[in-house]
């Protein structure tokens, strides 16, 4: 019974370090954030290895996992561009894909549209390039562990993957609408 819930309380472990890990960006303690931010990403692969090698997967897992990492990598890229340590137009980028991604699907949704949520190929990218990203800018103000010259570069990476995600997501939506109204228009078979 324990090992079935061992990753859904990982998970939740990592949601409530989001506030943590926050304040000690804002407090310009980068090595111990930098750190957190590792042992968050650590804890995100315990998490899922335990749940598919002990058969541990929950539906409610299912959906703190996603709302986890997302929380994290939200909250971080904030806090990094209120700090002025990444581009506020990146940060703009990236909650404004997020918000729109929501939305689109919460419009399906509401459409009683049956969504498959596989990810695109281009969102894991996305995504492996913000986690990246932050963690660069961490490794960099705090351990050191990085030349800062490598940050832009993956500043414009992650840009580049972040709207190319949006667009992919904003196609398959109108593909979606196209289906339904295709499917509509032709009747009841």
């Amino acid at each position: 019974m324990f090992i079935v819930s061992l990753p859904n309380i990982i998970t939740v472990a990592r949601i409530l370090a989001v506030p943590l890990l926050v304040w000690l960006i804002a407090e310009e303690r980068f090595h111990e954030a930098f750190w957190l931010f590792v042992a968050a990403g650590v804890s995100d692969a315990m998490d899922g290895f335990i749940a598919r090698t002990f058969r541990a997967r929950t539906k409610l897992g299912g959906y703190l996992d996603p709302i986890a990492d997302k929380a994290m990598l939200v909250a971080v890229f904030l806090v990094l561009g209120y700090e002025a340590l990444v581009p506020l137009w990146l940060v703009v980028l990236i909650v404004l894909r997020d918000i729109i991604i929501v939305g689109g699907v919460s419009v399906l949704t509401l459409m009683k549209e049956r969504l498959a949520m596989q990810p695109l190929w281009i969102s894991k990218v996305n995504t492996f390039a913000q986690i990246a990203l932050a963690a660069l800018v961490l490794a960099v103000y705090g351990p050191a562990l990085a030349p800062e010259s490598w940050i832009e570069p993956l500043v414009w990476l992650v840009a580049i993957t972040t709207g190319w995600s949006l667009l992919g997501y904003f196609l398959r939506g109108l593909l979606i609408l196209r289906t339904r109204e295709e499917e509509r228009e032709a009747g009841p078979t």
